[in-house]
């Protein structure tokens, strides 16, 4: 005999399901300067964002440069670094952003999100 526990109503969580397609990045990139990596890490995220996450990411780029205060308020030991503010967990990325699978799989999007942009080549 197999026992269920009463659903009483209001007691169930509500959860609203966002498949991968629907949900927002936050990613903030850390730079210092118009260095030829940083250039490179600049370049490489967005066109991954472009990508992958079109119309679904805000990409705020930090040069600490010109704000020196805020590599101490974010605890960025080096540069360039992306920083996944949402969806949570935060992650962390550091380099030039040219390991694309690495990238993608951190932000929880290979695999689960085709390309936006598709190749005309056939």
């Amino acid at each position: 005999m197999s026992r269920t526990r009463p659903e009483f109503p209001g007691t169930r969580p509500q959860h609203t399901m966002l498949s991968a397609a629907d949900v927002h990045h936050v990613l903030q990139l850390y730079i210092t300067g118009p260095t030829p990596r940083c250039i490179r890490a600049l370049s490489n995220i967005r066109a991954i964002c472009e990508t992958y996450l079109l119309g679904r990411y805000e990409l705020e780029v930090v040069d600490m440069s010109s704000q020196p205060g805020v590599a101490a308020d974010a605890q960025i030991f080096a540069a360039p670094t992306l920083i996944r503010k949402h969806p949570l967990p935060l992650r962390r990325f550091i380099g030039d952003m040219s390991e694309t699978d690495r990238i993608l799989a951190g932000l929880g999007i290979r695999g689960n999100v085709a390309p936006h942009a598709t190749s005309g080549r056939g």
